[in-house]
This record gives C-alpha cells, structure tokens and sequence, in this order.
C-alpha cells in the first residue's frame, strides 16, 4: 500500500476545501443507484446484499481537530448497545425528517452523542457516499474543529471518545485487510490498530475514502 507525506492542518483543510463540497449525493435516497464506496469496496459480494436491502439514509461526521498536527476524533460505542457495541466510529447516526440536510443530521447527532457543540466545528465537504452491508447509505462530513471544546458523553450511546494523528490514519502502512464469518460468509475489510483500540469496517472504510480524495 502507499505511504504519504504528513500534511500541515493548514494544508489538510485547504485541500479539503478545494476538493469537497457539501451537494447531497444523488444516491443517498435513489435504490437505483449503487454507492461506489462502501463495504463492497474490499469484499464485492456485500454489494449484492446491500442493494436488496432496505435504504437506511445516515451521516457521520469526521471531526478534524486543528492542532499544528491535526488528529480526528473518533468514539468508543457503549458496551451495552444492541448493534455494534465497543465499537470504534464516528459521531453520527440516522437522518431524520426533521433534519434539513446530512449536515443538519451529523451535527446534529454529534451534539447529542458527544456534547461537541457546532460553535467549534466548520463544515467542509462531503466524502463520497459510503454503503454498508446493512443497507445503511453514510454521508461522512468533513469538519475542521477547533481545539479548546469541552465534550459532555451520553453514555447511553458512548462510552468514550480519543484522539489518533491524522497522519497515523492516513499512511496506508498502517492499514491492513482483515476477515471474520458474518452469517455464514466470510467478509472481508480494513482494519488498523491504534494502541488499544480496533478501528475496522465501515469507519476504516471511510478513512480510506478520505486518503483517496485528499492525499492522492
């Protein structure tokens, strides 16, 4: 895999400004039409499964955190929830009606998930529409934060939050592929460990979506 060049936050955000935007993909709400991206990047059959599911419109926010070396914050899910629990994610969830738009709905999410409060965070585009194997549709939204926020956890949803350099995400040396069973099939997907914690599926699948549009 390839390696890359740290980038400065300054450089990071203005890539990301120049490259991304915050249209609404097409495809969000469209059965007809399939995400590139998603966990069928590295296992092509799930798209088969994703496809005949039903669409489950969602939004994630990516928070880029300004320090002279950027970092991302990702959370910890609780231990005690149904679907995924003590998994490593990012802030975000289903979109609702009552949202305007994805990045009504990440925002919105991230406040009531993590207390990060939208004051600190500064949108700036959308990554490519991320399909799961669930039939979930994720908007990831690109946000520069602002160092110096004070989180307050609904420990209901999450157990806990931590930072990883941006550039420990983004060097593909990192990165690796992995597989378990999942109802009597072998799926496969990225993986990457930090210290303790397994960052693997549908968010190491979007860090690797944020590697293909800013880095390369």
């Amino acid at each position: 895999m390839d390696s890359v060049s740290p980038l400065s936050a300054a450089e990071f955000f203005a890539r990301a400004k120049s490259r991304l935007d915050l249209v609404t993909p097409p495809g969000l709400n469209d059965p007809s039409i399939t995400p590139k991206r998603g966990d069928h990047d590295v296992d092509p059959v799930m798209q088969k499964i994703a496809e005949i599911r039903p669409i489950r419109p969602a939004a994630v926010l990516v928070p880029v955190i300004d320090h002279p070396e950027p970092t991302v914050l990702l959370t910890q899910r609780a231990q005690h929830l149904p679907n995924h629990p003590g998994q490593i994610s990012f802030p975000g969830g289903k979109i609702e009606k009552s949202d305007a738009d994805p990045l009504d709905a990440a925002l919105r999410e991230t406040e009531e998930e993590i207390g990060l409060d939208r004051a600190h965070t500064e949108p700036l585009g959308f990554l490519d529409l991320y399909m799961t194997t669930q039939g979930y549709r994720i908007v990831p939204v690109i946000a520069r934060v602002k160092p110096g926020f004070a989180l307050t956890l609904n420990t209901g949803e999450v157990d806990a939050t931590f930072e990883v350099p941006l550039a420990f995400l983004m060097d593909q040396a990192n990165v690796q592929k992995h597989s378990r069973d999942w109802n009597g099939l072998t799926r496969h997907f990225y993986a990457l460990t930090f210290g303790e914690h397994y960052i693997w599926g549908v968010t190491a699948g979007i860090l690797r979506n944020l590697h293909e549009r800013i880095y390369k």
